[in-house]
C-alpha cells in the first residue's frame, strides 16, 4: 500500500510539474518598458490584422533585439516586445486606452527550429501569466514567414 501511494504521489507530482511550464514557453518580459523603444504603429479598422491587433503598438527590444532591427539578422537571445493598447479618438487626437496584450518574440534557434528560430507568445491585458498563444507559435510564424529576408521580423530600425 505504501509503495502504491508513493508511486501515485510521485506520478501526480511529475504531471503537475511538467504541466505548469513547458520547455518551449516564452517568459513574460519583465521590465520591457525600460528597454530601448524602437517604434510605434497603429492598426486601424479595416486593416487585414484588425482582429486581433487593432490598436497602438509600441515596440521595445533588448540589446540584441535592437541590434537585430538595425542589421536585419538577430542573434539568439534577442527579444522584441509589442505592447498593444486600445486607442480612443476624440477631437482629432488619438490616445492610449487599456492594454489588449503584450506580444513577445524570443530568438532561440535551438528551442524554436520549427518557427524560424523564434518563440512567440502573447499575454492577455495586464496579465503576466494568461497566455494567448496555444499552438506553439505556428499561427504567429505563418504571418511572420513573409519576412524571411528580415529574419522573420516586421520591425526595422529607423534612423
Amino acid at each position: 500500500m505504501k509503495r502504491y501511494l508513493f508511486s501515485l504521489i510521485l506520478s501526480s507530482s511529475i504531471i503537475i510539474v511538467t504541466g505548469t511550464h513547458a520547455a518551449d514557453n516564452v517568459d513574460y518580459p519583465d521590465g520591457y518598458r525600460t528597454w530601448t523603444y524602437i517604434k510605434t504603429m497603429v492598426i486601424h479598422k479595416g486593416h487585414p490584422l484588425e482582429n486581433p491587433f487593432r490598436g497602438i503598438h509600441h515596440v521595445y527590444g533588448n540589446e540584441k533585439g535592437v541590434k537585430g532591427t538595425q542589421s536585419g539578422q538577430f542573434d539568439d537571445g534577442a527579444v522584441l516586445v509589442f505592447d498593444l493598447l486600445e486607442y480612443m479618438t476624440h477631437d482629432d487626437a488619438s490616445t492610449e486606452g487599456d492594454r489588449i496584450l503584450v506580444g513577445v518574440m524570443v530568438k532561440d534557434s535551438a528551442r524554436y527550429p520549427a518557427t524560424g528560430g523564434w518563440g512567440f507568445e502573447g499575454f492577455k491585458g495586464n496579465s503576466h501569466t494568461e497566455r494567448l498563444v496555444n499552438d506553439g507559435g505556428k499561427s504567429c510564424f505563418a504571418c511572420h514567414a513573409s519576412q524571411k529576408q528580415n529574419d522573420y521580423v516586421f520591425t526595422h530600425w529607423r534612423e
